[in-house]
């Protein structure tokens, strides 16, 4: 997946489900299109294969579970993803947090399929811990930030430095994106000034009402 990238998770919202969530999808991959920036989405699972036929911005799972094909119901597995063209997924997302075990083999997983992998962090010292693992992608989030109206390259600009900072002494080619709070392009500036290489965001997006407005606003400051 091309940096610097605004990468949208599309969560369970009621704005992200059903027609609305295809009018969304839709909308990023025209904002992509007219911008030439790079933007990824991660809709709800129900929608992944749809979407990953239909659109040819990257498709990302919200979220796969560390087991084998096969008598695994109500699982989504990394070949599962992958069958249906996926680019990747995120994994440990604060709203579905999994051990660190499970984290690096789902990683190993993903690698062997050639599935981009974002994993979130909560804190500089996780984001180096799972930097470790060789991810495409670390996202750090501070949990408290998250959702909220002060994005975290106001609140917590540190947070992103040191995990930058980390990260890279760790392994200096993953790459590092931010989230918590993130609206809007001064934002989106700002975690680029402080070392991040794009943002991971969601409310920001799908919970606007004019979603088309934020997103051109978004991609403004790549």
């Amino acid at each position: 997946m091309e940096t610097p990238v605004i990468a949208i998770n599309m969560k369970t919202y009621p704005q992200s489900s059903g027609e609305a969530g295809r009018n969304l999808a839709k909308l990023c991959q025209e904002v992509a299109e007219e911008s030439g920036k790079n933007i990824a989405i991660a809709p709800q699972q129900t929608d992944l294969a749809l979407f990953s036929l239909d659109y040819p911005i990257p498709i990302f799972a919200q979220h796969v579970d560390n087991v084998a094909q096969g008598s695994t119901t109500g699982r989504v597995t990394p070949e599962n993803i992958w069958s249906i063209g996926c680019a990747g997924t995120l994994i440990n997302h604060s709203e579905y947090r999994i051990d660190a075990e499970d984290v690096r083999l789902l990683v190993q997983k993903c690698r062997n399929l050639a599935l981009t992998t974002i994993v979130c962090t909560k804190d500089a010292t996780e984001s180096k811990a799972y930097a470790e693992f060789k991810p495409d992608f670390i996202a750090v989030e501070p949990p408290e930030l998250i959702g909220g109206d002060i994005s975290v390259t106001t609140a917590k600009p540190e947070v992103i430095e040191d995990s930058v900072a980390m990260v890279k002494a760790s392994s200096p080619d993953v790459k590092v994106l931010c989230g918590a709070g993130v609206k809007n392009g001064k934002d989106v500036k700002m975690a680029i000034e402080l070392g991040a290489e794009g943002v991971l965001l969601a409310s920001g997006v799908v919970k606007a009402e004019d979603q088309r407005a934020v997103l051109l606003d978004l991609v403004s400051e790549l």
